[in-house]
């Protein structure tokens, strides 16, 4: 599977470790930044950036990690196409595959230790979209809006 991943400093480790473990177990990984440690980098244009490569390669999914993951999501949502959820756990990570069709993840790199977040990750990327007719609706309905959005 083709997956983007992207971080601010307070990520920045977690994704090395992520990229690492996701490349030994076959996935086609490609790391959007930061591409060394800054303390003081914005994580809005990697996110961003991540998406955007989601959102270009259909069938890919991304990966953002920061602090929180909160502002993390917030940027990566910026591009319209993405869905980002914050995940905290494994229940999360899978539900924002089923219910949501999400294609990009959100970690809290303070949050969890690497092994949580690892797991988190591999759930999420495990699971697929359920389709039932009610998450689809609903996910219509926010492409709707995306659409509607872009020709005001």
């Amino acid at each position: 599977m083709k997956i983007f991943v992207a971080s601010d400093h307070a990520g920045f480790d977690l994704k090395a470790q992520l990229c690492a473990h996701l490349s030994a177990h076959g996935h086609d990984v490609t790391d959007v930044g930061p591409a060394s440690y800054d303390p003081e980098d914005d994580y809005p244009a990697f996110c961003i950036a991540c998406g955007e490569q989601v959102v270009a390669h259909p069938g890919s999914l991304g990966v953002v990690i920061g602090g929180s993951g909160n502002g993390e999501q917030i940027a990566a949502n910026l591009v319209d196409g993405v869905r980002c959820a914050l995940a905290w756990n494994l229940v999360t990570a899978r539900l924002a595959r089923q219910h949501n069709d999400a294609n990009v993840v959100s970690i809290g790199a303070r949050m969890h230790t690497e092994d949580e977040a690892v797991a988190i990750v591999d759930a999420f990327l495990a699971e697929a979209f359920s389709g039932e007719e009610r998450h689809s609706r609903r996910i219509a309905q926010l492409a709707d809006y995306e659409a509607q959005r872009q020709t005001r």
